[in-house]
């Protein structure tokens, strides 16, 4: 899933840029056009736009799989082991997990932004300047491009004070810790600082009874959602179904029965309609708009039982509900994880931390430049515009694909390699 969900993101910072140019991208008070739901205005009616459709290109629906991720992964073994009551083993494993988590999220940024500092220095991100913000090109979201200072020095003091205000603990600002070196990076402090709640959390609730955990988190969940910590709740609701997971024994291979025995229930094939069905439910539940989603046929009542104390981005409201029932769907259904295990799938969850660090410089750098010589092909009027964007993304992506696949390779399996090392280097040997 954290691959699948890692491409559309990537993805999505591309799309924003003019995928769906309609005329509504002037109607800066709704969002850009590609933001808005299929019918919210009489112009409105792209295929592309449609429930479930619109999740291969939306992005922050992603974002939503990936906390509901991190809190699953980062929670399982401790739980594992709560669970066998190897407190011993459970303390060890809280240490090295915490100590390391800051080696982990922030190491390969440093070097991903470092990256895009060079490449200031060598005036490339110079060649596109002026493409990056001309309005005839990018019709939907005009991503800042990163600002070259006068000198070296200048410009290596500004990146590192920026990757210091990087480490952002101390406040929930959500672009808070964003550093104007690749702005698609704010969500690494975010994970951060859940990542910080959720071992204390687990830290707290460990020598608790299994029922009275579940009450617990029940609580503090109920507290989160009401302080509308969506990102934080997403997290506390990984945790919560790898205990559920590790209850029924998900993970525990099966045991071998004799062929006579292997036979197809009704039983089962039941609970495979009806995950599918919450699965797909799920699936539009991530559909929500992110604009105007009071005006979305089909969308009206939902955004209507909102909470009107609900400040956050409205869009995170059901999207969110939407990524915990889509992996609560996936961990019952064998279908959906023998497509989740498929080789080309599991290898883009190798490098979708990779992909999402890269794509930000590459799309500014070699995406732009190859963006315009596609519009210069093409033309920009009418859908010939969307065909030179389409035509551009069938050398842009592969292009993400390939510099996230070095970057993992170079910087993101040793950094791994490194934070293991650091920190037998660092403990006290027994």
């Amino acid at each position: 899933m954290n691959g699948h969900a890692g491409t559309i993101h990537s993805v999505s910072h591309e799309e924003t840029l003019g995928l769906l140019d309609e005329k509504s991208f002037s109607d800066v008070d709704s969002g850009s056009s590609s933001l808005k739901g299929y019918g919210s205005a009489p112009h409105n009616y792209h295929f592309l736009k449609l429930p479930i459709i619109r999740l291969f290109y939306q992005g922050p629906p992603a974002v939503c799989l990936f906390f509901v991720i991190s809190g699953y992964a980062l929670s399982y073994k401790p739980l594992k082991l709560i669970r066998s009551q190897n407190y011993e083993g459970f303390a060890s494993t809280m240490s090295s997990l915490t100590f390391r988590r800051i080696i982990r999220l922030y190491l390969p940024p440093a070097f991903s932004t470092l990256m895009v500092v060079i490449l200031l220095r060598l005036g490339v991100y110079e060649w596109t300047r002026t493409f990056a913000n001309d309005r005839a090109y990018m019709r939907n979201v005009v991503e800042p491009h990163p600002e070259r200072l006068a000198t070296s020095s200048e410009q290596v003091w500004h990146w590192a004070w920026s990757m210091f205000k990087f480490v952002h603990v101390f406040s929930w600002n959500k672009f808070g810790g964003s550093t104007s070196y690749d702005v698609h990076l704010w969500t690494i402090p975010v994970e951060f600082r859940c990542s910080i709640y959720l071992f204390i959390t687990t830290i707290a609730v460990a020598r608790l009874r299994t029922s009275v955990r579940f009450l617990t988190m029940l609580g503090i969940m109920s507290f989160t959602y009401r302080n509308q910590r969506w990102e934080l709740f997403l997290f506390y609701s990984g945790m919560v179904l790898a205990e559920l997971d590790l209850i029924r024994g998900a993970h525990s291979p099966a045991p071998a029965l004799p062929i006579l025995e292997k036979t197809y229930s009704k039983k089962s094939a039941l609970s495979g309609v009806i995950w599918a069905m919450l699965s797909i439910l799920a699936m539009v539940l991530m559909s929500q708009p992110d604009a105007r989603c009071s005006d979305t046929p089909g969308w009206k009542w939902l955004c209507s039982m909102i909470p009107t104390w609900w400040q956050e981005e409205g869009y995170r409201y059901w999207q969110s509900a939407g990524a915990i029932l889509f992996v609560l769907s996936v961990s019952h259904s064998p279908r959906w994880q023998r497509f989740f295990n498929t080789a080309p799938i599991q290898y883009f969850g190798k490098i979708s931390f990779a992909m999402y660090l890269v794509h930000g410089p590459v799309l500014h750098t070699v995406g732009y430049m190859i963006e315009k010589r596609a519009y210069a092909m093409t033309g920009i009027e009418g859908w010939w515009y969307n065909f030179g964007f389409v035509l551009s993304s069938f050398v842009c992506v592969p292009a993400v694909i390939w510099a996230a696949d070095v970057f993992w390779r170079l910087i993101d399996v040793p950094t791994v390699k490194f934070a293991r090392w650091f920190e037998t280097k660092c403990i006290k040997q027994q």
